[in-house]
């Protein structure tokens, strides 16, 4: 064989063992949420801090758009 063939023929069998362990060596974890709780409460913070923001500054803008 040659360099190349026998290179190639290499290739295809480590190919071809990745794709008999694809998949098996993830476990799945538990129904946590994707995004951690501090980012989670941040965004929380951010968008109820905001909606209040707005309340008030309508509230004091004495009904002028």
């Amino acid at each position: 064989m040659t360099t190349s063939k026998r290179l190639s023929g290499m290739k295809v069998a480590r190919f071809q063992r990745n794709i008999t362990k694809r998949g098996s060596g993830s476990t799945k974890k538990g129904n946590g949420y994707p995004v951690g709780p501090i980012l989670l409460g941040f965004f929380v913070f951010v968008v109820v801090g905001s909606s209040i923001f707005q309340m008030i500054r309508m509230a004091t803008s004495k009904g002028t758009a």
